[in-house]
């Protein structure tokens, strides 16, 4: 026979499984009419607990058949918070982050790419030309 605390333990993980799912993390995706698609991407986390506790009866410490009464409960919690944005444009991605404290070490990986190019171009010879013509870094 099925105990009751384990009943309640079932509902309660049947009902965090529905709130969370693989769309809460990784939201739908939206696109724009360029062709650029953005994914929200968020933080999730649960937590649960369920207990109980048999009490013996005033007539001898039996309920019915012969059990003693059961009490318990159980409950759960879902915190959801955004992270950011990803951020599809052709062969570029990027994640565009909710976080202000990150946003300058996004901008330097971002910019990555191009100061490469930068220093390679001066060091191969072409440098005066291409530093000419480019914007400065910032």
């Amino acid at each position: 026979m099925e105990h009751p605390i384990q009943g309640l333990m079932q509902t309660a993980m049947a009902n965090i499984r529905e709130m969370v799912d693989v769309n809460t993390i990784i939201g739908d995706p939206v696109e724009t009419p360029d062709g650029t698609v953005i994914l929200p991407v968020s933080k999730v986390g649960f937590g649960f607990a369920a207990g109980g506790s048999e009490f013996e009866g005033g007539d001898g410490g039996s309920g019915q058949g012969g059990e003693h009464p059961f009490g318990g409960g159980s409950g759960g919690g879902v915190s959801i918070t955004p992270i950011g944005f990803l951020i599809v444009h052709g062969n570029n991605v990027r994640l565009l982050s909710t976080d202000n404290q990150n946003q300058l070490y996004d901008r330097l990986i971002d910019m990555a790419p191009s100061v490469i190019e930068r220093i390679q171009q001066l060091f191969s010879g072409s440098g005066g030309q291409a530093k000419q013509n480019q914007p400065p870094v910032m």
